[in-house]
């Protein structure tokens, strides 16, 4: 997403949805994989394969949100 990104933007974590189909032994490589489905304004919306030497462990859906970093950091020092 980097490069796709204005100088001073990130993105950041909105939504998370995983379905765990299968387990997967401790210390076994795992790899996963984003496809972007949709793009929504500041929204990217990502659906996500999981898989280990076995096949398919895992689906889902990622949601994540276009944002200026010096605001977002900004915002989050904020004490209510």
């Amino acid at each position: 997403m980097a490069p796709e990104l204005d100088p001073g933007q990130t993105t950041v974590s909105m939504k998370v949805q995983i379905d765990h189909l299968a387990p997967s032994a401790i210390g076994q490589t795992v790899t996963a994989e984003a496809t972007v489905e949709k793009i929504q304004g500041r929204r990217i919306m990502f659906t996500v394969s999981v898989h280990d030497d076995h096949g398919l462990i895992a689906v889902g859906r990622v949601t994540r949100v276009v944002v200026n970093i010096e605001e977002f950091l900004a915002k989050s020092r904020r004490s209510d």
